[in-house]
């Protein structure tokens, strides 16, 4: 598929949406965009949705970037500057210019639209359209050679999921030539999949417009009182006025028994698809040689584990784990769990079935279970977090599943030792 690969990357643009408040993630999103939250120890989410675009051959790319972006454009910047301007690629971030209006992007319809001179002076023949906020491995590729063989004007990349998982979803109806016949977004009765009454097509926020189509379609939305959505507006227009808007089934390039492709939209998804990864057989494989992911990465000396005095219960260790580099398991084990950079976890810790992020420390005989700790955080000695539901709620979020998140840079009130008079 060489030559047909380079052709297709040739000839399409990249639009990645960036811009997401991501209130649902709060307090993960207090201080950063949703794409640029961290996950699995030394990434952040866009990383995924870049590393399936570098491994698909597509090295022309705009972040459309706009809430708290500093984050993300920093880390785009240290970790994504492998793109030659000699050979014609690039990564720009592009933030809200106001050169249509005075607003910020108000959907993602708005987001192209205010941003369609770029369109007009690359003039792609193709525009892909990608989310930075979704867990997947995807060779676009495939996609795009779909799209050229159906001589589609819009292809929808769709995933099944269970009717009731679908509901708060984006959902597609489609004929036996897996054309859309109807687009509804997060409805209470989604339709089902031909010959398979108890599942359905759902959006996986991955298209492929046309580029003609695509300027007509949000050029003709902003004159209209809308949401400004793909999903909401731009789609259901589409499919309602008689484009050729067609289903593409996802090609899972992670290889496990069962597709892999996650929405990181809520604090519970987000722990899920973290603990997703420290199972014995991991649900999502970081280690497929095959298909790299990159991110930008500090120097960091390798981990560390001391002490191993089992007996007494002070030992550094680390077990169905994932540990980063610049930890150091001081006395202290972890369970379950995934350790970003600089993690340190003094004598008699125990940390488990948790995500802890950079430069987080755990005190001696400290205890955290099931919980969300935010970079920077120094955990007192003795303290216990994920123990006491109403104790942690005064303090902290609780998730609807019960995980305890910490905020970024939480001080801490030290507690007495045990046996210490106040």
């Amino acid at each position: 598929m060489g030559r047909p690969r380079a052709r297709l990357a040739a000839s399409t643009l990249t639009m990645i949406m960036a811009g997401g408040q991501g209130e649902r993630l709060y307090p993960l999103t207090r201080d950063r965009s949703k794409p640029s939250v961290p996950f699995g120890g030394i990434f952040q989410i866009i990383d995924f949705t870049l590393s399936n675009c570098v491994n698909s051959g597509l090295r022309r790319i705009y972040v459309l970037t706009q809430y708290k972006s500093h984050s993300l454009e920093r880390h785009l910047k240290l970790g994504w500057n492998i793109f030659s301007s000699e050979l014609g690629e690039y990564l720009y971030t592009v933030p809200p210019q106001l050169k249509t209006g005075e607003n910020w992007y108000q959907g993602t319809a708005d987001a192209v639209f205010q941003n369609i001179n770029i369109l007009q002076t690359d003039r792609p023949r193709m525009v892909l359209m990608l989310s930075g906020d979704h867990i997947y491995k995807m060779d676009y590729t495939r996609m795009l050679a779909e799209h050229e063989e159906r001589d589609a004007d819009l292809t929808i990349a769709c995933t099944e999921l269970p009717l009731a998982d679908a509901r708060r979803m984006g959902v597609m109806a489609v004929d036996d030539e897996h054309r859309v016949t109807a687009f509804l977004e997060k409805p209470d009765d989604p339709p089902s999949m031909p010959g398979k009454p108890e599942r359905a097509l759902v959006n996986m926020g991955v298209y492929v417009f046309n580029t003609d189509v695509l300027v007509r379609a949000v050029m003709k939305d902003a004159k209209s009182y809308s949401e400004h959505d793909f999903g909401h507006n731009i789609i259901p227009g589409l499919v309602t006025g008689g484009a050729k808007v067609y289903a593409h089934d996802f090609a899972d390039e992670n290889r496990g028994e069962a597709s892999y492709w996650r929405d990181i939209g809520t604090l519970d998804s987000y722990y899920e698809a973290s603990m997703d990864l420290v199972n014995v057989t991991p649900l999502f494989n970081l280690y497929d040689r095959r298909w790299p992911v990159r991110t930008f990465q500090r120097q960091h000396p390798p981990a560390k584990f001391v002490f191993g005095q089992l007996a007494r219960g002070r030992v550094g260790m680390a077990i169905d784990s994932v540990v980063s580099g610049g930890c150091i398991l001081s006395g202290g084990q972890v369970v379950r769990s995934v350790l970003s950079p600089e993690v340190r976890v003094s004598s008699f810790a125990r940390v488990e079935e948790s995500i802890l992020m950079d430069g987080v420390q755990v005190g001696a005989c400290a205890s955290v279970r099931r919980a969300i700790i935010d970079k920077g955080v120094r955990i007192p000695p003795h303290c216990r977090i994920g123990f006491d539901t109403e104790e942690d709620r005064r303090q902290f979020t609780v998730t609807d599943g019960g995980v305890v998140v910490v905020p970024r840079h939480t001080v801490f009130d030290e507690p007495p030792e045990p046996g210490d008079q106040d």
